[in-house]
């Protein structure tokens, strides 16, 4: 295989759902093949085919109402890297979003926001990922299941911290087998199955203490690895991860291009969907 090898781009379609889940899953990702279901149908995931017709590399944008949309699943596999094939898909993500008049905006590790800096995107904020162990526990105090007539209340809330209307994304979760959506005085959440961990978020309050027991609770009930986005501003919340045992897995910075501010009330978002839904 050669640096000259021809690739065919072209648009995923619900029948590359598998080919996509295992190029996320060869990398270690954490998302489900009903999380690339949902990048197709309600996004665009750009894919690359090789001569053999295998997926080597992906990016995906999002759109969300109030002009903007998220860019994610930029992927591409071990033995196709340093080839441009990111800048590629990404260059085209943007140009489309720009065609849309959408802002972009986005999750970046360290390494891929030097890249992203060069097309123009600045960092707007921060997360941290942290990693551990659930409880298992059967029940958490403090904490109780969110009836599903409080579902307009999350969407509501999640709306206004976000900055747009995410009940379809949080309708769709809540729909999978093992997702729970929580709550504890202002605060609630959502958590839900991932490939390789439970994923914890989106997590919304107004105050720090029901942040808090909110968090505490829902690491009690989970059961097995946690994954969970921490944003900057709700940094407090680290030594409750330290003192179960958490440990930072790696940063983010949420980034834009388009805009000079994160949209909504980031300060009411402690812990994000994850870096592929914002």
């Amino acid at each position: 295989m050669g640096d000259t090898e021809p690739l065919r781009q072209a648009d995923l379609a619900r029948a590359d759902i598998a080919a996509a889940q295992a190029l996320s899953a060869a990398v270690g990702w954490n998302q489900t093949a009903a999380d690339w279901a949902l990048f197709i149908a309600r996004g665009r995931v750009r894919g690359l085919f090789d001569a053999q017709r295998r997926l080597v590399a992906t990016a995906a944008t999002f759109p969300y109402e109030a002009g903007f949309a998220w860019i994610s699943m930029v992927i591409v596999a071990p033995d196709w890297r340093r080839r441009g094939l990111a800048r590629r898909l990404m260059s085209d993500c943007v140009e489309a979003l720009r065609r849309e008049r959408r802002a972009a905006l986005l999750d970046a590790t360290p390494a891929g926001a030097e890249v992203y800096a060069r097309l123009g995107f600045v960092a707007l904020g921060g997360m941290e990922r942290w990693e551990g162990e659930g409880g298992g526990a059967s029940a958490a105090t403090g904490v109780a299941p969110l009836p599903p007539d409080a579902m307009d209340r999350l969407v509501a809330a999640d709306r206004a911290a976000f900055g747009a209307d995410r009940g379809f994304l949080l309708r769709d979760f809540l729909a999978r087998d093992g997702t729970r959506a929580l709550g504890s005085g202002d605060a609630m959440l959502v958590m839900r199955r991932g490939e390789r961990a439970t994923q914890l978020g989106p997590l919304v309050a107004t105050s720090p203490d029901a942040a808090g027991r909110l968090l505490a609770g829902a690491l009690d009930l989970a059961r097995g690895s946690v994954f969970l986005d921490l944003l900057d501003g709700w940094k407090s919340l680290a030594p409750l991860l330290e003192a179960r045992g958490f440990h930072r897995q790696r940063p983010f910075r949420r980034m834009a291009l388009g805009r000079g501010a994160l949209p909504g009330e980031p300060a009411r978002l402690v812990c994000a969907a994850g870096p592929e839904f914002g």
